[in-house]
């Protein structure tokens, strides 16, 4: 499938995790990308392409990401489609949660992602039908404990995309939420060392998804945001996609 042959994309956190395999599936399907990350050493691994362009970025800061954004959109001639998978997380027990450790995953998750989409409204716009993809997480629905702050700017990034999918509805812009779940990433993989050490495993109830043989690949994910971004998710707007293989029924 060709799906994004001449379309723009920009999508942050796109090093590692489900972001890197975003960026893989849409360069395969024919886009022109600029992949953002904080991590410039991981970045420079997945440069090669002539369709790819690699900008480092903390998404939290709103100098950069005004910098960063504007020199993509003019680098790609427009923009038909933002994917913000950006995203941290620290866990805490939540009476032990300083507020710098909030504050900053709060800035990142949920400030970042406005920054972000903030920037790049104009172009979306400018297309008439541009695209943007955020990401929720399970967590924003189901109880996650130890990660008070994390849930809560998931929580805010599904009630952000519903509120921008209205306002810019009659203007032609689509905005949805995927909300992973049980996904091999970046994240998942280095969860254990941000929770407590005296973490109680009893409390995150059902781990296992109910189909397959554990967590699933970033790829699983990527493959959805592929068909929300395309043409294929035309109809599809204001809403979250869970993808966890069933493990939160």
């Amino acid at each position: 499938m060709q799906r994004f042959t001449g379309k723009r994309v920009l999508i942050t956190g796109g090093a590692s995790g489900i972001g890197r395999a975003t960026v893989l599936r849409l360069l395969a399907e024919g886009a022109h990308v600029v992949a953002a990350d904080i991590a410039e050493t991981v970045l420079k691994e997945i440069a090669g392409s002539e369709r790819l362009t690699a900008r480092v970025l903390d998404i939290s800061d709103e100098e950069a990401v005004n910098a960063v954004v504007s020199e993509s959109i003019d680098r790609l001639g427009g923009l038909d489609v933002l994917v913000n998978a950006a995203g941290i997380l620290r866990g805490a027990h939540t009476h032990e949660c300083e507020l710098e450790m909030w504050n900053r995953i709060i800035g990142v998750n949920l400030t970042g992602t406005f920054l972000v989409t903030r920037a790049a409204l104009p172009a979306l716009l400018d297309t008439g039908h541009g695209v943007i993809v955020n990401f929720s997480s399970t967590s924003a629905s189901f109880a996650h404990p130890y990660m008070a702050a994390y849930s809560a700017s998931k929580g805010g990034i599904q009630s952000f995309t519903h509120s921008i999918a209205q306002e810019y509805s009659k203007q032609g812009l689509r905005a949805v939420c995927v909300a992973p779940g049980s996904i091999r990433s970046g994240i998942t993989e280095t969860t254990v060392q941000h929770l407590p050490e005296d973490v109680d495993w009893q409390l995150f109830g059902k781990l296992q998804p109910a189909i397959g043989e554990g967590f699933a690949p970033p790829e699983s994910v990527a493959g959805v945001i592929a068909m929300l971004a395309s043409e294929d998710g035309a109809f599809i707007t204001g809403t979250e996609i869970r993808v966890d293989g069933g493990t939160h029924q």
